[in-house]
C-alpha cells in the first residue's frame, strides 16, 4: 500500500465520520490490530512449542553402551518400547490360547 493510497483512505475516512469521532475509530482501529497481533504471537509460540516437543518425541533413545550391564540394556530396550506403545496397548488385543491336556486312550470313560 502506498503513500497515496494510505492519503486517500485517510481523506475518505475524514469524510465519512468527521474530525471528531476520527480520533477515537483510530484508537479502536489500532487496539484490535494490537490484539490480532498478540493473539498471532501466542498462537505462534504454541505451534512452535507442539513441534518441538513432537521432535523430542521422534528422537530415538541412545543405543546401551559397550559392556553395559544386563539391567541397563533391558531397561533401555523396555523404554523403547514403552516410547512406541504405552503398556496397555500392547496387551490390548493380544489372542488368548486355551489349551487342552491330551486325554490318554482309555482315560476318558468310554
Amino acid at each position: 500500500m502506498s503513500f497515496a493510497d494510505t492519503a486517500v483512505l485517510f481523506v475518505l475516512a475524514l469524510l465519512l465520520f468527521g474530525p471528531k469521532k476520527l480520533p477515537g475509530i483510530a484508537r479502536q482501529v489500532g487496539k484490535a490490530l494490537n490484539e490480532f497481533k498478540r493473539a498471532s504471537n501466542e498462537l505462534q509460540r504454541t505451534l512452535e512449542e507442539e513441534v518441538r516437543l513432537d521432535d523430542a518425541k521422534k528422537t530415538p533413545p541412545a543405543p546401551p553402551q559397550i559392556g553395559a550391564s544386563p539391567e541397563t540394556i533391558h531397561s533401555a530396550a523396555k523404554d523403547a518400547i514403552d516410547a512406541v506403545a504405552p503398556p496397555s496397548a500392547a496387551t490390548e488385543n493380544v489372542p488368548t490360547i486355551h489349551h487342552e491336556e491330551p486325554v490318554a486312550r482309555g482315560e476318558h470313560g468310554s
